[in-house]
């Protein structure tokens, strides 16, 4: 009867256990990197590695792929390694390719999912920057900015599509309407999915909303930047000439078949010094490093520390 309890409990989790099945999934991963013949860098194979570590640990929802190359090359890379890597491990099995206009990204599926919910339910509170001002200001009231609602508009329409079962509400023939406060409301989206891959290229159509912002939110940052496509060149001056808190999120491999891991950046990004002055002490980022935290918990085992340090950029070209 305790089997059948642990067997089920096993199944239900869409991360791995422990860190024997870690480190199996790492073997899974360079074996299929040497099938496909994916040359890489070893800075970048690591990258690719940790990456792929935090998703299937749930460190993570959603990585940007900025290395390995170019598209259409990367897509297909990253296809060909994920279709390999889940015939051989289940730990793969909610990894993704997901593609948006010229963006590729990895996600976990399940874990997209929860995070989504976690944000509309305000379980995680963002801080939303108007790099339109001059000099940036925090939005302090969500519903008076129009970019505000649209990007809560993506949101509700990347809630309609991923789901806590590991599926994906989608196909080539099947359109979603776009949510409240959207230029086009009455508008159809459509998308396509292969078995490794989801293109949702057009899900900012009709939407004034810009891939950094999208990305603000995609990847975890508590602290995202707002400016519509037609105050691009705005944004990157009034960002170019502030002085910036970096804020970089560490974290350590528990690996048992290496000896003296170090750490290794999560993730990170940045905020104008002039609204961050408290660096790490500022209730905003002791509320994300607080639900960090509580990540890391689940997945102790996988990572031997977790931490946060905060450093100063002096102002300089800014690409968004």
């Amino acid at each position: 009867m305790e089997e059948d309890r642990k067997e089920s409990s096993k199944k239900q989790s869409c991360y791995p256990g422990d860190i024997a099945e870690l480190e199996e999934a790492v073997k899974v991963l360079d074996s299929s990197l040497t099938q496909i013949k994916w040359r890489l860098k070893p800075s970048t194979r690591r990258r690719l590695e940790l990456d792929i570590l935090a998703l299937s640990t749930g460190m993570r929802p959603v990585v940007m792929v900025d290395y390995g190359g170019k598209m259409p090359e990367l897509q297909h890379h990253l296809c060909s390694l994920l279709k390999l890597c889940q015939k051989l491990s289940p730990i793969f099995e909610y990894l993704k390719a997901m593609v948006i206009q010229d963006m590729i990204y990895l996600i976990h599926v399940r874990g997209l999912a929860e995070h989504v919910r976690s944000t509309l339910n305000s379980e995680v509170k963002l801080l939303f920057v108007d790099l339109e001002q001059e000099p940036p200001q925090m939005i302090r009231e969500v519903e008076q900015s129009p970019l505000a609602l649209q990007l809560i508009s993506i949101q509700k329409l990347f809630s309609s599509i991923f789901t806590h079962e590991g599926t994906c509400n989608l196909s080539s023939s099947q359109g979603t309407e776009l949510m409240d406060n959207s230029p086009s409301t009455s508008s159809q989206i459509f998308y396509s999915q292969s078995t490794e891959c989801i293109d949702l290229s057009n899900c900012m159509e009709d939407s004034k909303v810009t891939i950094p912002t999208l990305n603000g939110w995609l990847l975890g940052y508590p602290v995202v930047y707002l400016f519509s496509k037609e105050h691009i060149a705005d944004a990157i001056y009034n960002l170019s000439t502030k002085y910036l808190h970096i804020f970089q999120v560490s974290i350590c491999r528990n690996n048992t078949l290496k000896k003296g891991s170090q750490a290794e950046e999560l993730l990170s990004f940045t905020v104008p010094y002039d609204l961050s002055t408290r660096g790490s002490s500022e209730q905003w980022v002791e509320c994300f490093m607080a639900h960090m935290r509580a990540k890391w918990g689940r997945c102790a085992y996988a990572w031997k520390f977790l931490k946060m340090e905060v450093d100063e950029c002096h102002p300089q070209a800014i690409v968004l």
